[in-house]
């Protein structure tokens, strides 16, 4: 068993309902927390003008960065669809109520994940 984990670690995140900025200001403050495939400080860019734009990223709850992440502030609120196992949900909504102002909109359980969709403001 030595090298296989026992919780799935990563958890999706799905942005949208927001401009570029505060889409940047979450990611941010989310890779201050965890490892991703995004980078602190990456650009968010809309592509265009009319469409909604959906920003995504991955991020591995399990490689937490204690000490290092904080509150950050919005401009609007944001909504997230996050999916990802029950553990990683879990530990990565703790994080999600110390950085921001959570407001739960629905949530969905399955097997082995779960989805919440919920709306992030500053705290």
């Amino acid at each position: 068993m030595d090298g296989e984990r026992l919780h799935p670690e990563s958890v999706s995140v799905e942005l949208s309902g927001c401009d570029k900025e505060d889409a940047r200001t979450v990611f941010d403050a989310l890779c201050a927390c965890f490892s991703s495939d995004r980078h602190a400080g990456d650009v968010t860019r809309e592509y265009d003008e009319v469409r909604p734009t959906v920003w995504l990223g991955t991020f591995d709850v399990a490689d937490a960065h204690q000490g290092e992440c904080g509150p950050a502030r919005l401009q609007a609120s944001v909504e997230a669809d996050v999916q990802g196992g029950y553990w990683a949900i879990e530990r990565f909504r703790t994080t999600l109520d110390s950085l921001f102002t959570v407001h739960d909109l629905s949530t969905a359980s399955g097997d082995q994940e779960r989805e919440l969709h919920v709306r992030l403001e500053s705290r």
